[in-house]
């Protein structure tokens, strides 16, 4: 009897663990380069169609007020591969330079010792997914460090291919600089094709061999990143320095369509697989756009810490979990994604700066008031900013000339009218609470 007791628990614990390793989800995070609020169909676009990503938010969650944690890419990128706040990792602040090059002193310091990116020690997301028994594959824009010593294959990913800098010739795949950057694992590639379309492959390649285990897929396109560069647009040669950055409205859109119609793929990919009903799809922008993006009803762009560098588009598809059709108004960030995407993974969860988002849509809990923080350093430019309930409070400091401004954004979402005369006790106190999280957030190296 005694045997047949053991048996009886030892068949109920492998059960357990089956039944456990079972309701893991995939995970399939798809991040937009440079994508404005207002930039796609169910947020209001009014030119560009995106069927896809729309009928995501239709059969899932559409947040309206996601937050980029970072107003470009480098720092938002390291907020949701971490958890924390990028000031804690030092240096990234700023989008890393073409070329391996710091913008601004710690940066420069750090690229001056080869040791600008984003420390293997820091990772988060991957490396705790991983050892959930997640496999996990990243392709596409990584954007946390030339050096090899910050190669996502170090930092919890199976996979890599993708390209180390900010931006690359969609074409050519190289970038304004002599650096070999499109990478395969650890080593220089040389592929054919159009950028956004060899991410999509890569990316539908990995459903399909991984489908029969838990994976997480992280696919950082680079659309609609300058160069604006259309998948007809090939000329042999790489797009011309001088016209990297301008662009047309009409050409940027055709980026993005082109970019929804890969999102479709993936999902297609996800229903070949019959995986679609276990897998957590999310859709999100890195930060607010440039020129000629759209980061309407708000103000601001890229870089800048106005609503609209920081304010992105998010949606969430997770059938059986999440009421199709849900919308969210409750404040979040990037970085809430993170605690998120580990307990949906069954992955043990350390101290990090956010909530778990997704519960608290799941569990249908009431709107609260939060705090969010932002630095953003570039030169002799220095933006800070507090959203606290819903007061913002912004300072800006640029070749000497302080400004600052105190919004509601709740009843001003533009951020038109600055209440700095007219509530001075309350710019005083976000003013310190900032000042005390600075502190918190400074950097160990």
């Amino acid at each position: 009897m005694k045997n047949l007791s053991r048996l009886v628990s030892l068949i109920a614990f492998i059960l357990s663990v089956g039944c456990s390793i079972a309701a893991q989800p995939n995970i399939v995070f798809m991040v937009a380069d440079d994508l404005g609020y207002g930039d796609i169909g169910c947020y209001g676009a009014p030119d560009a169609k995106t069927p896809h990503i729309d009928q995501l938010a239709a059969d899932g969650l559409r947040f309206t007020q996601m937050y980029s944690n970072g107003a470009e890419c480098t720092p938002a990128r390291t907020a949701f591969l971490t958890g924390r706040y990028p000031q804690r990792a030092g240096g990234l602040e700023c989008a890393i330079g073409t070329g391996n090059v710091g913008r601004y002193d710690d940066a420069i310091r750090l690229a001056d010792a080869r040791d600008l990116g984003l420390p293997a020690s820091f990772a988060t997301l991957a490396p705790g997914l991983k050892r959930a028994g997640y496999s996990n594959g990243v392709f596409g824009k990584w954007h946390l460090g030339y050096e090899p010593k910050f190669n996502p294959l170090d930092q919890g990913f199976d996979e890599f291919v993708g390209f180390l800098g900010g931006n690359v010739d969609y074409f050519t795949h190289t970038e304004l600089s002599p650096l070999e950057v499109f990478i395969g694992g650890r080593k220089p590639i040389k592929r054919k094709g159009y950028m956004t379309h060899l991410i999509t492959d890569d990316a539908v390649d990995f459903i399909a061999r991984k489908k029969d285990n838990p994976f997480f897929l992280y696919v950082p396109f680079s659309s609609p990143h300058f160069p604006f560069q259309g998948p007809n647009d090939d000329t042999g040669r790489m797009h011309p320095a001088d016209q990297f950055m301008t662009g047309t409205r009409a050409k940027y859109v055709e980026l993005l369509e082109d970019l929804d119609r890969s999102i479709g793929r993936v999902l297609k990919a996800l229903d070949k697989a019959d995986v679609s009903k276990n897998t957590l799809v999310v859709f999100v922008s890195d930060h607010g756009a440039m020129k000629p993006g759209i980061n309407l009803p708000f103000s601001g762009w890229k870089g800048g810490l106005m609503e609209g560098g920081l304010r992105v588009p998010a949606v969430v598809r997770w059938p059986g979990r999440l009421k199709a059709g849900t919308v969210s108004h409750q404040p979040a960030s990037l970085l809430d994604l993170t605690r998120s995407f580990l307990r949906a993974g069954g992955a043990k969860v350390g101290k990090l700066d956010g909530i778990d988002i997704l519960k608290h849509v799941q569990d249908g809990k009431n709107d609260f008031d939060r705090t969010f923080y932002w630095r953003a350093r570039r030169g002799d430019r220095t933006w800070r900013a507090i959203r606290d309930a819903d007061l913002k409070y912004i300072y800006k400091i640029e070749g000497g000339k302080e400004e600052e401004w105190l919004f509601d954004v709740r009843a001003d979402a533009k951020e038109q009218d600055n209440l700095m005369s007219k509530q001075t006790k309350a710019a005083d106190r976000l003013r310190s609470k900032l000042v005390r999280w600075e502190k918190a957030v400074k950097p160990r190296r």
